[in-house]
């Protein structure tokens, strides 16, 4: 690190969501946007909302498709309660937003496209680690539609983190330091049952470890936004390990601020499509050893720049 560096673990700064730099909407976040096709209800100041009025198991109409679409990149993550709906339907609601990934065919559930993510005394949840959907593909995915289909009686809500606002909140000579620098995601960097079924995929595909910005521009809001994550991001390119695993480590603690997060609390019917390149979640694993099914589909998406 060059001495003129301030640490970046200086206890002083490590709260960095102070008063002057607590989140806000910014109008790049459809601050103020009215919507006539459904009703928003919002579950923080920051990220996430509820959409009522909209039917998941019918075809989308035109004007509600747009305005959902606003939607989704307003509060990166949408929430539709008392859902009936289909695998099949499902996956047509996800299909409007690109071309769906095949699910693993040890998870492949109702069709090619849906995905089923059991846990129980037998096989425990093993999403409780921040991150980012599938960040070792050279492009990681758009976003996903998630199902509840079986719940425990209590437990097993789902948190996501809005990095837009996380790399807003960073001091500015932290955020100088970020310029240009990328990052290596790979699987090693998980831990758990999911990280065996990942390296078996990544085995079988030959892929490598790849590099992305540590921070990256929403292709469609022109945001920035943090791009590491604790589950599949390993280090820093082109600084000494130790500063790496420091300005790393630092990273990651500011996406962990509640003031950047959202918690929702899952239902029957409840569904949940969230925005993976501006956005990290965390699945609680409370609920051990109670039965938990959940279903989803993958949106593919593009290299980050």
């Amino acid at each position: 690190m060059n001495a003129s560096q301030p640490a970046v673990t200086d206890r002083r700064r490590l709260h960095v969501v102070s008063q002057e730099l607590a989140p806000r909407r910014l109008e790049s976040d459809g601050a103020g946007r009215r919507y006539a096709t459904f009703e928003v209800r919002p579950l923080s100041p920051l990220i996430g909302a509820e959409i009522h009025g909209v039917d998941l198991a019918r075809p989308v109409d035109a004007d509600t498709l747009t305005e959902l679409r606003g939607a989704f990149l307003d509060w990166k993550v949408l929430f539709f309660r008392d859902q009936t709906l289909t695998g099949r339907q499902q996956a047509a609601f996800a299909r409007n937003w690109g071309e769906l990934q095949a699910a693993h065919p040890q998870r492949r559930a109702e069709i090619d496209e849906v995905a089923r993510l059991e846990h129980d005394r037998d096989n425990p949840g093993s999403e409780n680690v921040w991150h980012s959907d599938a960040s070792f593909y050279e492009a990681p995915p758009l976003g996903a539609v998630l199902r509840a289909v079986d719940l425990p009686p209590l437990g097993g809500d789902t948190l996501w983190a809005d990095t837009a606002a996380a790399y807003d909140g960073l001091p500015q000579d932290v955020k100088e330091r970020l310029e240009g620098l990328r990052a290596v995601h790979e699987l090693p960097a998980a831990s758990g049952s999911i990280a065996v079924l990942l390296r078996s995929i990544n085995a079988r595909s030959g892929r490598p470890p790849v590099e992305h910005p540590v921070v990256r521009t929403h292709p469609e809001t022109g945001r920035k936004s943090l791009y590491v994550n604790a589950a599949f991001t390993s280090h820093l390119v082109g600084l000494p390990d130790d500063e790496s695993e420091e300005l790393l480590g630092f990273l990651l603690h500011q996406l962990s601020y509640p003031e950047y997060q959202v918690r929702f609390r899952w239902e029957a019917g409840s569904v949940a499509f969230w925005d993976n390149r501006t956005t990290v979640h965390y699945g609680v694993n409370d609920y051990f050893p109670q039965h938990r099914l959940m279903e989803r589909v993958v949106i593919a998406g593009d290299r980050p720049e």
